[in-house]
């Protein structure tokens, strides 16, 4: 067992199961030996990789669509651009060199990477320079946001309830002669329909983080766009684990994976309604991306000798790659113009 697991089941000796939300923090954000905590898990010898680590093209597009947000809302100054869950801070960087081509964007920009990990804080600072980090959504200030989160709430804990012939019971970590196992807690009250054997997740964390994003642009304006993968009102067990590209047991190696669970897109677009914005459901991230002019940037890029533009294009675009699997949210105010790539999937919260 890892020196995490070890602390692990201390912990579960002493006080008994936890939950798998509680578990998925302890691995990810221990401040020894967490997995964001001790090493830069991107790339090829990271453990996955994002889309803006694919290609340029990702950051760039996402750039252009915040820019054209900003000055369909007057062109704001100054104004909070921000990312949560920031990585390496290559999309903070491609977004900063595309946000040039709106006169006056840059400079009027202030510049907000929300991150947890003080490992990946620094390598963010080395890659941008100055920039304000933040603890929270909550620390953002009282003026115009423009903000994007991408492969964020994947991340955040979750907790998994499974149906059994007496009702629904949470699903929690425990221990086995052999290490770490899952088992079952009591009956709970859940407010879901489901058969014996169906499992349901939830992010309780997800829906207040984008509530107060959306509270700050229903009040001041500006734009968030939400890029992860998962669904909408969901069933089944998608918690997982990555390890050197390859996927395993999420139990295996407490601290050495990466742990992440589809994202259920359904109440963060409620939370959002909720403070007062508007949402969009979820479109497929290959939709959105090639709406935006994905497949012209690349071709001009291979024309100008990037020889990987258009395996990237693919890569992101193609129902067989992230296409699919990954999905576009947007949410802006009541009153300005769609989020562009948004424009027809219009949801007002008076029909919510």
């Amino acid at each position: 067992m890892t020196p995490l697991g070890e602390i692990i089941a201390g912990r579960i000796r002493a006080t008994g199961p936890i939950t798998l939300a509680d578990y998925m923090e302890i691995c990810l954000l221990h401040p020894r030996y967490g997995y964001y905590a001790t090493r830069d898990p991107f790339g090829a010898k990271g453990d996955f990789t994002t889309a803006p680590e694919i290609h340029q093209m990702f950051g760039e597009l996402c750039g252009l669509v915040l820019a054209q947000a900003w000055m369909d809302q007057g062109s704001p100054a100054p104004f909070t651009l921000a990312e949560i869950g920031p990585g390496r801070g290559t999309l903070m960087a491609d977004m900063l060199r595309a946000i040039r081509k709106a006169p006056g964007m840059a400079e009027a920009a202030e510049v907000a990477l929300i991150e947890a990990s003080l490992h990946l804080r620094q390598i963010q600072q080395d890659r941008l320079g100055a920039v304000t980090h933040l603890d929270s959504v909550e620390q953002l200030p009282g003026k115009p946001l423009f903000l994007i989160a991408n492969e964020f709430f994947d991340a955040l804990p979750i907790r998994q309830y499974q149906r059994t012939p007496v009702g629904w019971c949470e699903r929690m970590v425990g221990l086995s002669e052999t290490g770490l196992r899952l088992g079952l807690g009591p009956v709970v009250q859940l407010p879901r329909e489901g058969q014996p054997g169906d499992v349901v997740e939830e992010c309780p964390a997800a829906p207040a983080i984008v509530e107060a994003i959306a509270r700050g642009i229903a009040a001041h304006g500006g734009a968030a766009i939400f890029v992860d993968y998962g669904g909408w009102n969901g069933y089944g067990d998608t918690f997982q684990a990555l390890r050197n590209h390859a996927p395993e047991d999420p139990l295996a190696h407490p601290g050495e994976a990466d742990l992440t669970a589809h994202v259920d897109f359904a109440p963060l677009a409620a939370a959002a309604i909720r403070a007062g914005a508007v949402a969009s459901p979820p479109i497929h991230q290959g939709d959105w991306l090639l709406s935006l002019g994905a497949a012209q940037r690349a071709d001009r890029l291979a024309a100008a000798g990037d020889a990987g533009a258009l395996a990237a294009l693919r890569r992101l675009t193609h129902p067989d790659e992230m296409g699919h699997l990954f999905k576009a949210m947007a949410i802006w105010p009541k009153g300005a113009p769609p989020v562009p790539g948004f424009d027809a999937l219009r949801l007002h919260a008076d029909h919510a």
